[in-house]
Order: C-alpha cells, then sequence, then structure tokens
C-alpha cells in the first residue's frame, strides 16, 4: 500500500505517509486556520520531498478534518433556507421540551442555522402510515421556489412531515427546484436521515444544507490541488463513522464529516490493539485543541446511531443540535497542548476550554501569544525539551512560557512553577474526570481497560490521567503524535444505512424487511462503487429494539440468512440478553418492539505490514532533567530516552522520559516502560 494519511487538527495538520515497502513517513505543521487547504498541500508537498514519496504513484490520500465541526461551532455556513410542512417552520428553534439544565433561569438554547426569516411553509401533508392526507401541488410549489428565488439562497433543506415513510413529496419538490433554481444545493431530509423524530431529522437535513456547499468547495481545492500535483482522483474522506468514501461522495454526505478527525485516533486503536493482541481498550487522543476518547471494545470503537454538535453548554447533553446519522461514541474534552489557563472570577485558577489555536499559540512558540497553556506549563515542568520540539524543527522559548505562567500567577500568589504545577494538575484532573464518567456511564470499569495513548499531547499527560484511573497499562504507539493520521490509513471503506420500520416483534411483516434490506443493499453497494469498492464488502444488518412503551433503543444484531417469521424468535433471545447487559435486568412480560432497521457495508484495507522507523544506532539514554511529577510532589532528577535509539525489548524504569520527534512519553516513579518489536512504548503503573 502507498498511501498519504491527513489530519487537520486546531493546532497541527498531521501527516503520515507509507512508501511501497510499507515504510512510513512521518511530517507535522502548523496548520492554517483561514484555509486549511493551504497547510494540507503545503504539507503534503512537503512530506513527499523528504520521503521520497512520488505523489503519483500513491493509492490514496486520506483526509480527516474538523471543517464541519468549526462550522457548525461558529455558525459560518451557506446561506440556506428550509422548506417545510405547515405549522412546522419552528419545529428547529423550539426542539424538545427538555431543558439540559433544570435550574437555569438563563439557560441559553441553540442558535437555529437557519433563522425564521428564511423558513418557508408548503401546502402539504403525508400520515405517519405514509398515506397522503394534503397532496401537494405544483401551484404551491412554485409558490415556495420564487420565495426562495428572492431570497437568494444558496442551499435548501426540505424537511416534510413524515417523509422518512413516504418521500414523494421531498421529491416532487427537488425535481421542481432543480428546475425553477439552477446552482442551488438541495438537500432531502428523507435522504440524509431517513428515520423518525421530526425535529432530529430536520436538523440533520438543516446542518447538511448548511455545511454542504463549505465542503463541495473545500474538497473541490483539495481535489485540484492535488491534481496540480499528479494525485488527482485519488482523495478519500473519513466519515463520523469511522467509514472511508471517496471525496465526491463525502461531498454529498457532507453533514457525515463532522467527526471525520477525531474517528481517526480511535481507529488508530483499534489497529494498534489488533496487531497486540488487546481487544478492550480506552482511545486516549490529547492534541492542541482537546482531547477525544473512544471505548474500543471487542476489537471495535463503540458507535451510536445519533450525536449532537455545537453545544452552547459544552458538556450539558441538550445543549446543541441533534444529528440523525452514524458515528463513533467518543466523548470530547476541552483540553489540550493550546488550552489556556486564567484566573476566574472567584480567583481560581481554571484551565480551558479556550485555546490559544495555531495562531498566535502556545506563549512558548514566541508567535505572540501571551497567555499561559497547558504546552508553557509542561514546558517549566521539565517535561518537554525546548531544543527537540518537532524533532529540533521549532524552538520553544523557556522564557516566555515562564513570564506567562507569571503574570497569571501573581493574581493568586504564585510564582510561574507553583502555577506550572497548577495547570498540570488541573487538567490532568479534568480529563481523569471526564473519562471516569464516560467509561462508568458505558457500565464498564475504566480499570479493565488499557490505554492507547497518542496526539501530540497524550503521551505526556497518559501516565498521570492512567494512574487517576487506575489503569495500569498505558501504549504509546510509533509516530504518536501522528496517529490520528495513520487511523485513517487503516480506516475501511464503509457505508451505513438505515430505514425506520416500528412494528412489535410478534406482528413485524417480514417480507416488507425483506425489500427495505434490498433497497438498502442496493444503495450501499451503489455508493462503495462510487469508492472504487466493486466487490468484497462484508454487510451486516442490525436493529434498535426496545419494549413497546419506551423511549430508547438497544442494538441487536440480525441473524444470517433470509429474514422471516422463523428470525422473530432469536431476536427476541438476542434483544433480551443485550437489554440485560445493558441495564441489568429484562422484562419477560414485555412486548419487544422493533424501529430502526440498519445496514452497515465494509471493506477492511490492506494495512497489517506497516513497518515505522526502526532502531537507530547509538545510546538511547541522552541524559537527564529536572522534572515535576505530581505523584512524587516535587522535582526529581530524570532521565531521558530518545525513542528512536531504544531497542526491541529494552526495558526503562521511571522516572523517565522517551523523547521521539512529535511527542514526548512520560514515565512516573511508580511506573516501568518496554519497546515491543513493533515499535508500541508499553508503560506499565505499578499498583499501590
Amino acid at each position: 500500500m502507498s498511501a498519504l494519511g491527513v489530519d487537520v487538527g486546531g493546532t497541527f495538520t498531521d501527516f503520515i505517509g507509507v512508501d511501497a515497502d510499507g515504510h512510513v513517513h512521518v511530517h507535522k505543521q502548523l496548520t492554517t486556520p483561514a484555509d486549511p487547504s493551504e497547510s494540507v498541500l503545503t504539507g503534503t508537498s512537503q512530506l513527499a520531498d523528504q520521503a521520497g514519496l512520488a505523489l503519483e504513484g500513491l493509492e490514496r490520500i486520506v483526509h480527516g478534518t474538523t471543517l464541519v465541526a468549526n462550522s457548525l461551532i461558529e455558525r459560518r455556513g451557506a446561506r440556506a433556507a428550509l422548506v417545510t410542512t405547515v405549522g412546522f417552520r419552528d419545529a428547529i428553534e423550539i426542539g424538545r421540551e427538555a431543558r439540559y439544565d433544570l435550574y437555569d433561569l438563563y439557560l441559553e438554547r441553540p442558535e437555529p442555522l437557519i433563522p425564521r426569516s428564511l423558513r418557508f411553509e408548503v401546502d402539504e401533508r403525508i400520515r405517519g402510515d405514509g398515506s397522503v392526507l394534503v397532496p401537494l401541488t405544483e401551484e404551491a410549489a412554485l409558490e415556495v421556489a420564487r420565495e426562495l428565488r428572492e431570497a437568494e439562497v444558496e442551499s435548501v433543506a426540505i424537511a416534510l412531515l413524515n417523509a422518512y415513510v413516504n418521500p414523494a413529496h421531498e421529491q416532487f419538490l427537488a425535481e421542481l427546484f432543480e428546475r425553477e433554481l439552477p446552482g442551488v444545493d438541495l438537500t432531502l431530509s428523507s435522504a440524509v436521515a431517513p428515520e423518525w423524530r421530526e425535529y432530529e431529522r430536520s436538523s440533520t437535513a438543516v446542518a447538511n444544507a448548511f455545511v454542504r456547499p463549505l465542503v463541495r468547495s473545500y474538497l473541490g481545492r483539495l481535489e485540484n490541488g492535488f491534481a496540480e500535483r499528479a494525485a488527482g482522483g485519488r482523495l478519500y474522506v473519513v466519515l463520523s463513522q469511522g467509514g472511508m468514501t471517496s471525496a465526491s461522495v463525502a461531498a454529498d454526505l457532507a453533514i457525515q464529516l463532522v467527526e471525520s478527525g477525531p474517528a481517526g485516533g480511535a481507529m488508530a486503536a483499534a489497529y494498534f490493539g489488533k496487531r497486540l493482541g488487546l481487544s478492550d481498550l480506552l482511545s486516549f487522543d490529547m492534541g492542541g485543541t482537546t482531547t477525544k476518547a473512544c471505548l474500543v471494545s471487542d476489537g471495535s470503537p463503540l458507535r451510536v446511531p445519533d450525536l449532537e454538535v455545537a453545544r452552547v453548554a459544552r458538556f450539558k447533553r441538550g445543549s446543541g443540535l441533534p444529528l440523525k446519522m452514524p458515528a463513533l461514541e467518543l466523548v470530547e474534552i476541552g483540553a489540550g497542548g493550546g488550552s489556556i489557563g486564567r484566573v476566574d472570577s472567584l480567583g481560581l485558577l481554571r484551565v480551558g476550554p479556550q485555546s490559544a489555536g495555531a495562531d498566535p499559540g502556545p506563549a512558548c512558540y514566541g508567535r505572540g501569544g501571551e497567555e499561559p497553556t497547558v504546552t508553557d506549563a509542561d514546558l517549566a515542568l521539565g517535561i518537554l525539551d525546548p531544543d527537540y520540539f518537532l524533532g529540533g524543527e521549532m524552538q520553544l522559548d523557556p522564557e516566555r512560557a515562564d513570564a506567562a505562567l507569571a503574570r497569571v500567577g501573581t493574581q493568586i500568589g504564585l510564582d510561574a512553577s507553583a502555577t506550572a504545577r497548577g495547570i498540570f494538575d488541573i487538567v490532568n484532573s479534568q480529563m481523569a474526570l471526564a473519562l471516569q464518567t464516560h467509561v462508568v456511564e458505558r457500565g464498564e470499569d475504566p480499570r479493565a481497560f488499557a490505554m492507547v495513548a497518542f496526539g501530540g499531547a497524550g503521551p505526556v499527560h497518559a501516565y498521570e490521567v492512567a494512574r487517576r484511573l487506575g489503569i495500569r497499562t498505558v501504549i504509546c504507539p510509533p509516530a504518536a503524535g501522528v496517529a490520528s493520521a495513520l487511523g485513517f490509513l487503516v480506516a475501511p471503506f464503509g457505508v451505513d444505512l438505515v430505514r425506520t420500520y416500528p412494528a412489535r416483534l410478534g406482528s413485524v411483516d417480514w417480507s416488507h424487511v425483506a425489500e427495505r434490506y434490498a433497497e438498502m443493499e442496493a444503495e450501499a453497494r451503489d455508493l462503495l462503487a462510487r469508492s472504487g469498492v466493486e466487490h468484497g464488502a462484508e454487510l451486516q444488518r442490525s436493529v434498535d429494539m426496545r419494549y413497546a412503551g419506551q423511549g430508547y433503543t438497544v442494538s441487536v444484531p440480525l441473524p444470517d440468512g433470509d429474514l422471516d417469521e422463523r428470525a422473530a424468535e432469536p431476536l427476541r433471545l438476542s434483544f433480551g440478553d443485550a437489554y440485560e447487559r445493558r441495564f441489568g435486568s429484562r422484562l419477560a412480560s414485555a412486548e419487544p418492539e422493533a424501529l430502526h432497521w440498519r445496514l452497515t457495508a465494509r471493506l477492511e484495507t490492506d494495512a497489517d505490514e506497516l513497518a515505522f522507523p526502526s532502531t537507530q544506532q547509538g545510546e538511547a539514554r541522552r541524559g537527564e532533567r529536572n522534572t515535576y511529577f505530581p505523584e512524587a510532589g516535587e522535582f526529581v532528577a530524570c532521565a531521558v530516552y530518545d525513542r528512536y535509539a531504544l531497542r526491541p525489548g529494552q526495558a526503562i524504569a521511571g522516572p523517565a522520559l522517551v523523547q521521539e520527534r512529535e511527542s514526548t512519553v512520560v514515565v512516573g516513579p511508580g511506573g516501568s516502560a518496554q519497546k515491543d518489536e513493533l515499535g508500541n512504548l508499553t508503560v506499565t503503573i505499578e499498583e499501590r
């Protein structure tokens, strides 16, 4: 496999290239926030020159981006309109009646992506069973088209009542708008989210309409840029559910890129776990702006059928925009290397979620930043080497870091060193608490998992976070600072589809179910074919079920073979088992109900033989420096090692720092580390 993975982060853009022999080459550079495509194209050329990679010989370039998430958070997208059924103009603003904070008298709701002035109604009505109550006339459709033309919109979301069960009216509007509004981008809710729950389906369609013109433009610039570099037609994009697709398909499924970047980290963790024979892992990806975590169970990252983005209250569910689309189950924490330390109105030291980002960046970057960040604290505490950041390509300035730390510290009577300790301890506590909450809410014990740490700051903070969680094994893979980009290269080609058909298990029309699956299989094969996959994809079927009358569902795999009445009893037993695993009991007297019938199509990529940079000659130990460890409560003399000079099987005792180009692995006084044949550095924390 000859390929390139590119991950655009808030601070750095990461690159990982694989040549024809499977050898891995890495590169990292600052992101260009105004137009991320600039850093992608520039960095691609630089990596190709450094590694001797011929871009025209690449099989694929796989990209992950936070462009969609940032567009929704910043409300920076297309001038979009919504067309909906009479009476539902304000549904996306009303949302659900539930309050995400019962006691907040000044509770702020998320601002709709489309203002009321650009939300239009059309006289039509489809019943819940799919029959037409009020027909849609051409006259009514033409009147809405005229209003849209006068509003000069770039994009239109069409979200009509009950369109998930009968999309005929949405399709009629789309055909008419294509004729009357040439050049306007059209999104049908029945195409992007063919599931019930009107608010969530409409919200998903609106979000897709809001970001798709931006995504098309961005991917178009990348396609043109790669074409100029003799690598045209090889751009692929990772979707939120961890699957890969072509740039053209990704442009159509724009909203499914919302978790594109973070998904790479979880896929990388699963990949390294597979190589080590570990199936239960906690992915810990700490970058410059945020930390992302994901549980890997039985070798696969956990997935969810929906998610919420652009929250007003960042960590409160219900305060954001709901999206009905498959995604990896990621927990995001507002903590990264660029997270800013400050004193709040109560005189307490706080860290994040504000970040210095790439511009101006932490104070120690010397690019104009004056506020202290986690990276400044790591430098002041002796963890980072100012002369070996990015392998020495970027010089850090300890004096600027100390000055920034001191400015904040004087507000609460602390010197620069004590402020750095406070920032370090606070950010580790925040991450440990968030991860513990996430794991426990899944009914799991964090102590049963091994942690896979990556991202530029992941190996720096993983030891202390794991120690607080009671985790005893931390795996720091090679090229940890660009592991998310590696995750893109090992991601499978993937498609996820769904149809809603609610029925109690005893009265399911199995011929109807079979017809829906035949439709989904044909659609999946068409989407995969557009990505160059003609055959070989594995198809997996599942159904979301609940006990009748309940509000939430449990996913249950469907039995193999033909779907008919014989599938009902095995499905009943499987649902009971899944429900009991999740909630601790089963309701023998209640009738199970099936709701959403899902199809997943996957084709794994060939990435088992990647070869990371081999051991270099020379002494691995490169001296020592004083480093602060919360475990010791003070600065201690700490051995410093060159990761590239460590030999497979070589073990080192803590306290130690293991430096590599993209990151630094911290091994505390109560730990030890060993490099394996695959290049991983496994840190073991002693139980006390």
